[in-house]
């Protein structure tokens, strides 16, 4: 399906509507076609726009072919539904992605990891570039602790903490949607458990939340409550990873010897219902 002009595109449209509607839409992040599947499932059943993300992994692992099949099963869902890479670290890869013909609806070019005049020169170059292509682009200020699967770890870095002043300066890269840092951590959460600084993040959307859609990066361990309070605060866009991925590998575990399309199957329904959940979690359940 082709790829719209930006004006009409398609994650944006999922998120001005989330932002319009006072409630967050779920970012599942995908690493094969039976998490794809659940997403766009999830997404019809609760009649619910979501958005499918897929890491450079996939890139990396499969060419184009798990690209080519997320965008297939997102754009031909009933209800909007659109691809997105998440956490794409070097700008080959974010050009490299960004010109796969029909392919992702919005990019995250996470310069990260650069220091931060570094960051934002390179960002600045990377949205003109998925502009170009119609692609949305989302960037992240300071630098979210920890790591992910598929995703190089930031471990290494000292993790640093947005400010209203830096968020500003990344708003005038161009970008479309914004992850802030303050306190969230990409993976566990650790002794210390989860101290969010809700103050943060609402002066950051006093600041630049009308000018760009607020990203939620790690939120696997949060609850209904948490979510509630960060989408007080402008969250628009939730990424979810182990909260549905752990589904299926418990699955996978519980089905071992048993033919292998019925495990396939069982692990794509229990991820299916765990996106439900959050769903009706963020409120964006019956919105499409």
């Amino acid at each position: 399906m082709v790829r719209p002009p930006l004006s009409e595109n398609r994650s944006m449209k999922i998120l001005n509507n989330a932002k319009a509607g006072g409630y967050a839409v779920p970012g599942m992040c995908c690493y094969n076609i039976e998490s794809i599947i659940a997403t766009v499932k999830a997404a019809e059943a609760a009649r619910s726009p979501a958005m499918v993300l897929l890491f450079p992994w996939a890139i990396q692992y499969a060419g184009d072919a798990l690209v080519k099949a997320a965008a297939e099963a997102a754009h031909s869902a009933s209800v909007p539904v659109s691809l997105h890479l998440d956490h794409c670290q070097t700008p080959e890869l974010v050009r490299r992605a960004a010109d796969i013909e029909d392919g992702f609806d919005s990019i995250m070019c996470d310069m990260s990891h650069y220091e931060k005049e570094e960051n934002l020169k390179l960002t600045a170059e990377l949205v003109q570039y998925c502009h170009e292509r119609g692609i949305a682009a989302e960037a992240e200020p300071g630098r979210i602790e920890g790591g992910e699967d598929g995703v190089a770890e930031t471990a290494d870095l000292e993790g640093l903490l947005t400010t209203p002043e830096e968020a500003e300066e990344f708003v005038n890269t161009g970008i479309d949607m914004l992850a802030p840092a303050f306190g969230n951590v990409h993976g566990e959460y650790g002794p210390r458990g989860i101290q969010l600084e809700y103050d943060r993040l609402q002066s950051i959307n006093e600041k630049v939340g009308e000018r760009v859609r607020l990203v939620l990066h790690g939120a696997d361990p949060f609850d209904e409550e948490i979510f509630r309070k960060c989408m007080a605060g402008g969250v628009t866009k939730v990424n979810i990873n182990k909260g549905m991925n752990n589904h299926y590998a418990r699955v996978q575990a519980e089905m071992q010897g048993k033919p292998l399309t019925s495990v396939i199957e069982a692990g794509t329904n229990a991820m299916q219902e765990a996106i439900e959940k959050y769903m009706h979690w963020l409120g964006s359940a019956g919105k499409a």
